[in-house]
């Protein structure tokens, strides 16, 4: 496979996006950095947290970045490849924190293009259920549907996975 400079891979929740995603990572032959997005508010993220780090095992440079991804992605060397997983956590971390998420696929993006390094984007697909019945969550659901469009426009390789198997949508493996 061709390395890509931006990849992004999608999926549900459990759809093995994340497996996916770190074993193109892997694959690259890289020095390897994880952009962990994830907050730990109760003793199942906690857990869940801890899997995927059990999960993905040594040899990985963790950044947990929650909000801030420009900082930390600027400062990867271009020998380099990097993960940010998830997107979509990153993006519920701007809404609770109270940010307007108006802008944010265009700093989400401006951010991974200032990466020297290739990077792996990791993000939901929430946009095949059913239609929310609260405003935030379709606030959301609206947001989320931007971001990942934004990402998949400038992606050299894009990814959807259901139950741990792949489809490319865009580009080639």
């Amino acid at each position: 496979m061709a390395l890509q400079k931006l990849s992004l891979v999608l999926g549900g929740a459990a759809s093995g996006k994340s497996a996916f995603a770190e074993n193109l990572v892997v694959a690259s032959g890289r020095p390897r950095v994880y952009l962990a997005t994830a907050q730990s508010f109760d003793a199942e993220m906690t857990g869940k947290i801890a899997a995927h780090r059990a999960a993905r095992g040594e040899g990985w440079e963790t950044l947990e970045v929650p909000l801030d991804i420009a900082p930390a992605l600027a400062a990867v060397s271009a020998e380099k490849m990097v993960i940010l997983d998830c997107a979509t956590l990153w993006l519920t971390n701007l809404q609770l924190s109270g940010a307007d998420p108006a802008g944010a696929p265009e700093r989400f993006v401006a951010a991974l293009e200032g990466c020297a390094a290739p990077v792996v984007v990791v993000s939901n697909e929430v946009g095949q259920g059913i239609v929310p019945m609260h405003e935030m969550s379709r606030a959301f659901r609206e947001a989320q549907g931007r971001l990942n469009q934004a990402v998949a426009a400038r992606a050299g390789l894009v990814v959807a996975v259901m139950a741990g198997l792949p489809l490319v949508l865009k580009g080639a493996l």
